[in-house]
């Protein structure tokens, strides 16, 4: 080399050579080397000098060529790739072409250093035909081009130190990947989630045991929920203690939500963040900050645990209808089922009976598509239950029957499944089979402690059964399980239905009005409104209750005092509420 200062650079160093080139020498020498010049010429060499790359020197069947832009290195490679596939039928040459960004030393116009001999290492690992990135090159490259990039994972390159990240490159028209690469996996065909390894932002081993511990528990909790796929622990701790880009944790994993989040010890405190990030569409989904006291730090985990697991599965239900209601085109079973089950939420919280009627339609339309699927046959049951509550359709009188079976073919689908043993639980128990209904429900809460509706559906049946302490304290684990799940309102009412049972009126009355924040339009809680104001004077706040709830339910009321639609199973209860509703002028 020459004296003195020596030259360096920033450069994209991109390395190609033919595949098999000795065999096809020896196979047909002349013919192979005027093949090799009549591609060059045509193809690489235009190519190149059209993406203003420099041929640095050419050695036999391969060259070394310098851009000052990646982007422009790899839309060369690409370019020069899709010519030769078009020319297959006429020649058997196929190149391999590596690239690599990194620090270069100029020397009498050649180049020389790591940037280059990664870059040759890089091509020895791609397929012919293809071309591979190094991990530098491709953080130069991300979101810059239409190309698809598939992540081949770490590979260890001759005569190179350290393990080297590799991607292999693919046209946005759809072309194959080199052959080799661990091509890019669709997304499963269902919510997929990544539980990464909480930060320790408090130096502190003791919180370091903590957080891996909270995290496997975290994973294992929520691979409880079957309509889920929860990335297994080995994997997600494979980025424990390195740089994170969430979004490429996401398509190296190939899930549609991450979960992070951090330690962090405070004095006698311990304070816990997660937030839970939609990856597809690079959103926010849910995040909560928790402070805890230090003293007992397995229960502090358990607590946590829970509490996350809980309020992610609904935060998740409620982004995948959203994203339901975005792909118009052409949907497909589950799409179906999400938005069904989205316009069964807006049915529910609105009260509006023709809306209900429409979400049966799309989950018929959605069994039909996908006749397995507990998603739609949950929303249908549910859709059945509550149009014999309301009083909606032509025949609320059979909508029992009707949503006992759809529970029949859930059990035939999965008689496991936390749904399917919450809603036959919820349906017998409203049959009039109280203990095999109360049964079903608690064994959906062994079968998946997280799912918040199990645990509503419980205290809600055993507040109707006159089991007040037993639905007060199930209800209060629901709230502070999943507060913002949509069903947290029957929550509020199963707590007032137990302290109307225990004439506790005044507590009957706050708890409804909580409820009804959650969901205005709620008979149940109208009429205990309305009962309970009759018992304790406020005669003019019943009569506004009762327009309320004629407003937008106006056969309730008449068929509770009928004896169609009881509230409570303990006889005493019932006639309680009909007389503190005769007391407000219902008749």
């Amino acid at each position: 080399m020459t004296s003195g200062r020596i030259e360096r650079r920033l450069a994209a160093v991109l390395a190609a050579d033919v595949a098999g080139y000795s065999r096809l020498m020896g196979a047909d020498e002349v013919g192979t080397l005027q093949a090799l010049k009549r591609l060059r010429r045509e193809i690489v060499d235009p190519a190149i000098a059209s993406h203003k790359g420099r041929i640095v020197k050419t050695t036999g069947d391969g060259l070394l060529v310098e851009f000052a832009s990646a982007v422009d290195a790899v839309t060369c490679a690409m370019a020069v790739q899709g010519q030769m596939a078009e020319r297959e039928s006429e020649t058997q040459i196929k190149f391999r072409i590596g690239i690599n960004v990194g620090d270069i030393i100029i020397d009498d116009g050649d180049i020389f250093g790591d940037g280059v001999n990664v870059a040759a290492r890089v091509e020895n690992e791609c397929e012919p035909g293809g071309v591979c990135l190094s991990g530098g090159a491709y953080e130069h490259v991300r979101g810059k081009t239409d190309f698809a990039f598939i992540d081949l994972g770490e590979r260890s390159l001759k005569n190179i130190e350290r393990p080297v990240r590799l991607y292999s490159t693919a046209s946005s028209n759809g072309t194959e990947p080199q052959k080799g690469a661990v091509k890019a996996l669709p997304l499963p065909d269902k919510p997929s989630i990544a539980v990464l390894p909480f930060q320790n932002m408090s130096g502190d081993p003791e919180q370091e045991y903590f957080a891996d511990g909270m995290v496997e528990d975290i994973i294992t909790e929520l691979s409880r929920f079957r309509e889920f796929a929860v990335i297994a622990r080995n994997s997600t701790f494979f980025y424990k203690n390195k740089p994170l880009d969430v979004m490429q944790i996401a398509r190296d994993l190939r899930v549609n939500y991450v979960l992070e989040g951090s330690v962090r010890r405070i004095g006698n405190r311990v304070r816990v963040t997660a937030q839970l990030i939609d990856a597809v569409n690079n959103e926010h989904v849910w995040a909560e900050r928790y402070d805890r006291d230090h003293a007992d730090m397995i229960d502090v985990q358990d607590e946590i645990t829970r509490t996350v697991v809980a309020s992610i599965a609904p935060e998740i239900n409620l982004a995948e209808i959203a994203r339901s209601r975005r792909e118009t085109a052409n949907p497909q079973g589950k799409q179906l089922a999400w938005r069904a089950e989205g316009m069964f939420i807006e049915a529910y919280q609105s009260a509006d009976g023709a809306l209900m009627q429409q979400a049966i339609s799309v989950c018929q339309e959605a069994i039909s598509a996908d006749p397995k699927s507990l998603a739609a046959h949950s929303v249908l049951a549910m859709a059945f239950y509550l149009c014999h509550l309301y009083r909606w359709g032509s025949h609320p009188e059979t909508a029992v029957a009707q949503a006992w079976n759809i529970v029949e073919r859930m059990s035939v689908i999965n008689s496991q499944d936390e749904r399917t043993l919450t809603l036959r639980g919820w349906v017998r128990f409203n049959r009039g089979e109280y203990e095999g209904g109360l049964a079903d429900m608690r064994r959906a809460r062994e079968v998946n402690p997280n799912y918040a509706f199990a645990v509503i559906a419980l205290a809600f049946a055993e507040a109707k059964a006159g089991m007040a302490n037993e639905a007060i304290e199930h209800a209060d684990i629901a709230l502070r399980l999943s507060p913002r799940d949509y069903w947290a309102g029957t929550a509020h009412l199963a707590m007032a239905l137990a302290h109307f049972t225990s004439r506790n009126y005044a507590e009957t009355i706050r708890w409804c009005e909580s409820g009804i924040q959650v969901s205005h339009r709620a008979p149940i809680r109208r009429a205990l409104m309305i009962a309970c104001c009759a018992q304790n004077g406020g005669l003019g706040r019943a009569r506004v209750e009762i327009d309320a709830l004629n407003g937008f339910a106006p056969g309730f009321l008449t068929s509770l005092m009928v004896g169609d639609n009881p509230v409570f199973i303990r006889p005493e209860d019932n006639a309680h509420l009909l007389e503190s509703l005769r007391i407000a002028g219902i008749q």
